[in-house]
């Protein structure tokens, strides 16, 4: 598994040479909340490295979509794998290397293993990653995209990749939850909470830049960014 890098253009070069405030960003939420195009974005912006996973890599991942009671387990043991690798071999580098953002947290793995498997299976999966010990690098900066399940829907169905065509209500409300859960509790780095359904940072260039900003002041504890308050004052 190699990592994708976005090397900054030439006139950037100088901007990056004040040491910036993050360096090491991650966006996570649910499926089709907007988080790898967002990570993509961002990282052009900061003249930063991309570090992305390659869903469409995992062999056993249209079959967990069309059967997820047959393929979860090797679904979810490639994701690990795969994840593992990747963020390991960044822990492994210097201490001046590029600012990075990545479309994922390594935590994600377990909150999507305790959604897809059985208890059995859970279980088998947790020895796994016990074995594995994996030394992966702390993020300095997470930003959690929100967005209700009507939303992911219309959002799936809009970038019209073939196998999320199978993605049901059910799984997207049990995985929403989840991510819920996990953030509620979420103490490991600086944490900027956005209300990603009030904005398409993608495609409007103001929401974008304002999110932006919100990103680069973000220092410590957490913060609930919701555009649609901001705009109402």
């Amino acid at each position: 598994m190699t990592r994708q890098s976005a090397k900054p253009p030439a006139t950037k070069a100088t901007g990056r040479a004040a040491a910036p405030a993050h360096r090491f960003i991650v966006l996570e939420g649910p499926i089709g909340v907007g988080k790898t195009s967002l990570a993509i974005k961002i990282a052009g912006s900061l003249g930063a490295e991309q570090v992305l996973e390659q869903a469409d890599q995992n062999p056993f991942l249209e079959r967990f979509y069309r059967n997820p009671r047959a393929g979860a387990l090797p679904a979810q043991l490639y994701f690990l794998f795969q994840r593992a690798q990747q963020l390991s071999a960044l822990k492994q580098q210097d201490l001046f290397a590029p600012v990075r953002v990545a479309d994922y947290l390594l935590e994600k793995d377990r909150l999507f293993a305790r959604v897809t498997l059985e208890d059995e299976e859970f279980r088998l999966y947790e020895m796994v990653h016990q074995r594995l010990a994996v030394d992966v690098v702390t993020p300095d900066l997470v930003v959690y995209l929100q967005a209700p399940v009507d939303v992911l829907l219309e959002r799936i169905s809009r970038r019209g990749i073939r196998h999320e065509n199978y993605i049901e209500r059910a799984y997207l409300e049990k995985l929403n939850a989840a991510y819920a859960r996990f953030f509620h509790e979420y103490d490991a780095a600086p944490l900027l909470i956005v209300n990603a359904a009030a904005i398409d940072p993608l495609h409007n260039d103001s929401d974008y830049e304002e999110l932006l900003a919100a990103i680069k002041r973000m220092q410590r504890g957490r913060l609930y960014y919701n555009p649609l308050r901001h705009r109402a004052l």
